[in-house]
Parts: structure tokens; sequence; C-alpha cells
């Protein structure tokens, strides 16, 4: 469990650098940090200078948090994340959701880039996430409880909330974005999935399958943060069509749909 003098240190930090105070948090996923070079204003912190930060070796993750000024907001995006895949503890990859509400922020927006089980779904289409599912057996509340932190036993049943996901909504209706609607598979990677495991996850429900997402909107759960998830669908899960699968279709597609995406969730925050 985070220590709260760890997560002050790393908040002093930060604010020896901006006085800004942001509201808002966004996490970017693999191939979505372009969002983060649209802030006006802004501060880019190096992740490798924050302390009891880690950093990421992923390919489109470039391990440094943005505080900078968007929709008439500001906000606080963390322009790569951590994976459980690279090693990473879950206390390290939930790290940043504990210094973003240490920082103020109320609201906060997961994206991720990932495979689409449901077969009604393509690449490229944006999903609005409902629930998750954790496959990993694993997840960041094991061990002490930080009572300043959060509760013991936390309820999940509202996790990506359901008030902002209507707004979320409206705003794709408005600017006439196909925002599909499901169930996320969290999988600890970094191997991809066996088709007989995608079959598996469909038959328990799960729309898209990813390898992150799922530790920090536990964690923005249990520290009381509102939150929302949009999955950028890259590709068709494994066995569903008869090729390969490889991160370059990843990052080629999430460039694909990258003026929608911002488009959406830049007026995502100038609403919330």
């Amino acid at each position: 469990m985070h220590k709260t003098a760890d997560i002050k240190e790393a908040v002093s930090y930060i604010q020896t650098l901006t006085n800004k105070k942001p509201t808002i948090g966004i996490i970017l996923g693999s191939g979505l940090g372009p969002f983060a070079d649209t802030l006006q204003n802004a501060v880019h912190i190096p992740y490798d200078n924050i302390p009891h930060f880690t950093k990421s070796a992923a390919v489109g993750h470039a391990n440094e948090l943005v505080i900078g000024d968007v929709g008439g907001k500001t906000i606080v995006a963390m322009k790569g994340r951590f994976h459980y895949y690279e090693g990473c503890t879950l206390d390290q990859v939930t790290f940043p959701v504990r210094v973003m509400k240490m920082l103020g922020i109320e609201k906060l927006i997961i994206t991720n880039a990932c495979g689409a089980i449901n077969t009604d779904f393509a690449p490229g289409d944006l999903m609005l996430i409902t629930d998750h599912i954790n496959l990993t057996g694993n997840n960041p509340l094991l061990g002490p409880n930080n009572a300043d932190l959060g509760v013991r036993f936390l309820d999940l049943s509202d996790t990506y909330s359901k008030k902002l996901r209507k707004t979320v909504l409206d705003i794709a209706d408005d600017l006439n974005i196909t925002l599909r609607q499901g169930v996320y598979a969290w999988w600890s990677g970094p191997m991809y999935e066996t088709p007989a495991e995608i079959r598996m996850m469909r038959t328990m429900g799960a729309d898209a399958v990813g390898m992150s997402t799922v530790p920090e909107a536990i964690i923005a759960r249990h520290s009381g943060i509102e939150t929302i998830g949009i999955s950028c669908l890259t590709n068709m899960a494994c066995g569903i069509l008869d090729q390969p699968l490889g991160h370059e279709e990843v990052i080629e597609t999430a460039e694909r749909v990258k003026t929608t995406f911002l488009n959406l969730v830049t007026e995502i925050i100038a609403r919330f």
C-alpha cells in the first residue's frame, strides 16, 4: 500500500515547478500521447525527476507528466503509463493516481489501446468502458490498508461513473462520433492471449482485452475520484481473424484515430 509521506514528497516536488492547480487527470495509453501536446501553457516533468515514480519502457510512452490547459480547464496528463507486465509492482503502476488525487484531481479519464473481443466491433472503434473483469489474480489493494487513502473493503459497483458516462455519450452524439460501450478484461501480458483464452473471455462477457487500466481505476475509486475509461480498439483479439498480432498494428491504428480521439477527449474535459 502507498505511503502518505511518499505521495506528499512527489506532490511537493511537482508544486515547485508549477503553481497550476489541475482538477482533471488523464492517463494516456499506447499511441495516445499526442493529446498531451495540445495542452497550452504546459509544464513537462520527466518521470525520472519525480520522487517515487518509475519509468515505462513500452513503445509509444514518453514518460512525462504534463500539466497545462485545455477546454478552459487545467489538467494533468500522464504521457505514458507503467505496466504490470514490465515487472512493475501494482504500487508503482498506481502511484501516479495517488499523486493526482493529492494534487486536487476530482475526475480522471483513463485511456488505453486494446484488442476487440466483441465481433460487432472493429479496429479503430472507440469504446467507453462500462465495467471490468480482472483476470490477473492480483489487485493493488492487497496488503495492509492505509486508512488515510481509502476504505479497507471497497465497493466497485460504480468504478466507471454512470453519471460521467452519460455525459460522454451525449458528447459523442453531439460530435457524431460512434462510441461503443463494453466490458474491459485486464490481462497481465506481455504475451497476447490464446484463441482459447479469448473464447473464455467472450463467454465471461468481455468485449475487449488489454494490459492496463484496471489497477488505476481501482485506485481512483479507492481515492474517491470519479472515473471514466476509454479504449481505442486497435486490433481484433487473437483467433478472431486469421492473422498474427503485433504492437506495430496498435500504434498504427491509434495514429489513424488520433483526430477523433483528440476531439472527443477535448470536449469531455470542457464539459466536465
